[in-house]
């Protein structure tokens, strides 16, 4: 996409680059070759500086995590309270277009980033902030299209340009491969998208989940419907209207989150007449967090790999080219336990999250699995899921993600995901006593899930290739 922004080089002396600084709506396009930056804001506002901000308030979390991925996260000093991802932007000060600006400008921000909804909602408090000499950038792209151009205009606030460009590559890259992988299917499954439970609502066609749908190779059964308002990506539809069209929907998606929440899957399963959607009599009603698909970030590749995941699990979850002989290590492990059960990747839907304690795994601490590895959702996804152990060591969590699983580990995954019953007849197991899992494998050994070796022994300890891993863990799938 060619960008609209205008990037002028300064043609002043080093001297005269006094920092990050702003000016006013009427300076002529002229003045604007004196500045190193300078851009248009979506309130229509000039915006021009000699160099990028170093200390940065964003009040949308959408800027918060597009700032991280640009590598710009130690440049920003507070966020607004539902920023949580990266995990880390969940620890930030906090503060909030709610309260009194002058806690933002005690600070001494060099640009607070917000969207046209607080210009609107609340202009006393851009006002305050402006009046103070604070920068006040406001962002938002209204449609997919406006996407890069909304980065790279963060990017120059930012200093992060060179990020951008391979960022946003990359971005359309994967996009394109997804829509690759599906692009020969001849029977293109369909998806029914539930925004909001309220009157069963769904979603334009030109909006970011709708774009999704096509993206990750399905059809939208609702069809292209108008918006509800102007400038807003909701549609009506109707419960009554869903069902009439149930024998047609394959899969059948509801966001969940704070702005727009549809229904959980108990709540969608329990309504009147969607027993008779195909959708659901087939076990494919998924839930997904808005945050991954309606929400313009960077993670928004994410939603559309999950809406491909629901649609085509036999191509997006295949594991063909990780089968093969050598040991399996806990972060490949973590991966074929995700794509062998279909696990919706999990990521924390509630601004809340952080606010609580949790007994077992807290997402996104591990001090050895970054939010940016490319295998980060997988392990969060099977850690929360209860199916690969994590571990506490002085306070601090870790994954041991090179480490090697062994049979062991391999067979409390598969009792916790099957229902084994104790039987009255047990095989008797040589080296049951060395065992962590004594009771499981004893019922899993006993229904006939794992062959003891020549001398009668399980080898609890042995470190599992992928290839035994995934034969066994296929065939209980």
């Amino acid at each position: 996409m060619k960008s609209k922004i205008l990037v002028l080089l300064s043609i002043l002396s080093l001297s005269f680059i006094i920092g990050c600084s702003t000016g006013t709506a009427d300076i002529t396009e002229a003045d604007n070759t004196d500045y190193t930056i300078s851009f248009i804001d979506d309130m229509g506002n000039q915006i021009n500086l000699n160099s990028p901000c170093e200390r940065i308030i964003p009040l949308y979390s959408a800027h918060t995590e597009n700032l991280y991925f640009l590598g710009a996260g130690d440049q920003i000093i507070g966020a607004y309270k539902t920023s949580i991802y990266p995990p880390e932007a969940a620890f930030l000060p906090r503060y909030l277009y709610q309260e009194d600006p002058e806690k933002i400008i005690a600070v001494n921000p060099d640009a607070v980033i917000i969207r046209p909804f607080i210009n609107r909602k609340s202009p006393e408090f851009v006002e305050a902030l402006e009046n103070a000499g604070v920068l006040v950038v406001s962002l938002y792209p209204e449609s997919f299209d406006e996407f890069d151009e909304y980065i790279e205009k963060l990017a120059l606030l930012s200093g992060k340009t060179v990020e951008a460009e391979k960022l946003l590559k990359e971005f359309h890259e994967d996009i394109d491969g997804i829509s690759q992988l599906t692009s020969g299917i001849e029977d293109k499954k369909t998806i029914f998208f539930e925004s909001t439970d309220v009157n069963v609502r769904t979603v334009t066609s030109d909006s970011m989940p709708g774009l999704a749908i096509g993206f990750a190779g399905g059809i939208n059964t609702a069809g292209d419907i108008p918006a509800m308002t102007e400038g807003s990506s909701i549609a009506p539809f109707g419960l009554e209207k869903v069902v009439e069209i149930g024998e047609n929907i394959d899969v059948y998606i509801s966001q969940r989150g704070a702005m727009n929440c549809g229904g959980n899957e108990k709540t969608i399963l329990q309504r009147p007449g969607f027993e008779t959607i195909k959708a659901v009599k087939e076990h494919k009603v998924y839930t997904i967090n808005e945050k991954i698909i309606s929400s313009p970030t960077f993670r928004y590749i994410k939603g559309v790999k999950e809406f491909a995941r629901y649609l085509y699990p036999e191509i997006l979850d295949s594991t063909e080219d990780m089968i093969g002989s050598e040991q399996l290590t806990r972060k490949a492990y973590a991966e074929l336990v995700v794509k062998c059960f279909h696990l919706p990747v999990y990521t924390p839907a509630s601004s809340h999250y952080y606010e609580s304690e949790y007994s077992g795994h807290t997402y996104g601490l591990f001090r050895d699995v970054h939010w940016n590895d490319e295998k980060f959702d997988y392990v969060e996804t099977a850690v929360i899921a209860g199916l690969v152990d994590s571990f506490k060591e002085d306070g601090k969590e870790y994954f041991h993600p090179n480490e090697y699983i062994t049979k062991d580990e391999l067979a409390k995954t598969i009792y916790l995901r099957g229902k084994y019953a104790a039987m009255d007849n047990h095989v008797e197991i040589a080296d049951l006593e060395d065992s962590e899992n004594k009771r499981i494998i004893q019922k899993l050994v006993d229904h006939k899930v794992f062959e003891l070796d020549s001398q009668g022994k399980f080898n609890p300890g042995e470190i599992i290739t992928v290839e035994y891993a995934y034969d066994i863990l296929s065939k209980l799938n």
